[in-house]
């Protein structure tokens, strides 16, 4: 079993950065890609990024692409998401999960989860 464990949510002003992290316990996740998806209240969990097991390859949603990156350092058991230009509409529980395979844009290609972190933009 993978424990995930976000951190680094908070309040920002619109237009800020923010990097959150996500640690990995009890197993390694060298070679899983890993995801980002974040939740606003009301809303459906949504795909924001993901990273391939070496690090190589990474994805986007469109409305992220250019303002979020997201990382891995495997010899730490940790992935981020370094966030620049927030806006509002960025405003959710953010959450990093371990693919299990599929497309990386579903929560059903994910079989484990962290506990979520908030990030609030403000303006």
């Amino acid at each position: 079993q993978v424990q995930l464990v976000e951190s680094g949510g908070g309040l920002v002003q619109a237009g800020g950065s923010l990097r959150l992290s996500c640690a990995a316990s009890g197993r390694t996740v060298n070679n899983y890609a890993m995801g980002w998806f974040r939740q606003a209240p009301g809303k459906e969990r949504e795909f924001v990024c993901a990273i391939s097991g070496s690090g190589l390859r990474t994805y986007y949603a469109e409305s992220v692409k250019g303002r979020f990156t997201i990382s891995r350092d495997n010899a730490k058991n940790t992935v981020y998401l370094e966030m620049n230009s927030l806006k509002i509409e960025d405003t959710a529980v953010y959450y990093c999960a371990g693919h299990r395979g599929g497309s990386y844009y579903f929560t059903v290609s994910y079989d484990y989860w962290g506990q979520g972190t908030q990030v609030t933009v403000s303006s």
